[in-house]
C-alpha cells in the first residue's frame, strides 16, 4: 500500500519515515487550519491522481484539560473540540471527493468516552460528536459505496493519557478558580481527584496494536464492521454501562467520585 501520513510537527515526520518503507510519504497538518488541511488535500491529490483515495483515518485527538466543568471555561471546551471534532470533519470533507472517487474507507477514532461520559471537560462531547458525524456519514455515502468504521478504544498507553501533562493542567484549573467555587469543592476534593486520575491513568493499556489491528480490518477487510471497542475495558465496562438505565449508570460512575466541601447530606 501507499501511505499518506498527515503529521503535526516535522520531528514526527522524520521518525515515522526512519520506520517505514519508501511506499510512505508525509505532509505537515494542523487539523485546526483549514489552509493547512486545504493544502494536504491539494497535496494527496496530486499524488493519487484518478485513483482516488481508499482509506481516511481520522485519528488526531487531544484530552487535555479533563476535569470538573465547573472548573472550566469556553476556551477549555473549544480546544479540544477544534482538535477532536470540527478538524476531522474539515479533512473529511476536503478529502470525500477522493474517498467517493475509489469507493473507499473513513475510519474515525472516536472512544469508549463517546458512548458514556465519564469526565468533565470537553474530550467526552468532543467523541459524541464523533459518533453522531460518523453515523451521519455513513448512511449519507452508502449509495456511493463509502464505508464508514467508528472505533472506540478504551484507555490506552499515548501521550493523550500522559499523567504529567494531565496533572499540569488540573493543577493551573485550580490555581486559578474563584475562591467562592474552591471553597465549594473544598482542598480534599482536589486532592482526592487527582489521587483518582493518577490510579486510573495508571490502567491504560500498553498494547497499541489492539487500536491499530482494529484500523487494518476496518481499510482492508470486505466487510468492516460499523464499531471496533479495542480494550477489555471498552468490552467489559464502558459500553455495558452505557446500556443501563440512566439511575444506575449514575450509581456506578458516581460511586467513586469525592465529595465536595459542601454537598447535600
Amino acid at each position: 500500500m501507499k501511505v499518506l501520513a498527515a503529521c503535526l510537527m516535522e520531528k514526527g515526520a522524520e521518525n515515522l519515515k526512519k520506520e517505514a518503507s519508501s511506499r510512505l510519504q508525509t505532509v505537515i497538518l494542523d487539523v485546526t487550519d483549514s489552509g493547512s488541511v486545504s493544502s494536504a488535500a491539494k497535496w494527496a491529490t496530486d499524488i493519487v491522481g484518478d485513483a482516488g483515495l481508499w482509506g481516511l483515518v481520522n485519528n488526531a485527538g487531544i484530552g487535555v484539560p479533563m476535569a470538573p466543568n465547573a472548573w472550566q471555561t469556553k476556551a477549555d471546551f473549544a480546544k479540544i473540540l477544534d482538535v477532536n471534532l470540527l478538524g476531522p470533519f474539515d479533512v473529511t470533507v476536503n478529502l470525500l471527493p477522493l474517498i467517493m472517487k475509489a469507493r473507499g474507507r473513513i475510519v474515525n477514532v472516536s472512544s469508549c468516552c463517546g458512548r458514556l461520559a465519564v469526565v468533565g471537560g470537553g474530550y467526552c462531547p468532543s467523541k459524541f460528536g464523533v459518533e453522531a458525524l460518523s453515523d451521519s456519514l455513513r448512511r449519507e455515502l452508502r449509495d456511493f459505496g463509502v464505508k464508514v468504521s467508528i472505533i472506540e478504544p478504551g484507555g490506552f498507553k499515548t501521550q493523550i493519557l500522559l499523567l504529567e501533562l494531565h496533572l499540569k493542567a488540573v493543577e493551573h484549573l485550580w490555581s486559578n478558580l474563584p475562591s467562592q467555587i474552591k471553597d465549594y469543592y473544598g482542598e480534599h476534593y482536589y486532592q482526592k481527584y487527582v489521587d483518582n486520575m493518577t490510579d486510573q491513568l495508571a490502567k491504560s493499556n500498553p498494547r497499541l496494536y489492539y487500536v491499530i489491528d482494529c484500523m487494518e480490518h476496518a481499510l482492508t477487510a470486505v466487510h468492516p464492521w460499523t464499531r471496533y471497542s479495542p480494550g477489555l475495558d471498552g468490552k467489559l465496562f464502558y459500553i455495558p454501562v452505557s446500556y443501563l438505565p440512566t439511575v444506575l449508570s449514575d450509581y456506578l460512575l458516581c460511586r467513586s467520585l469525592p465529595k465536595p466541601a459542601y454537598h447535600l447530606r
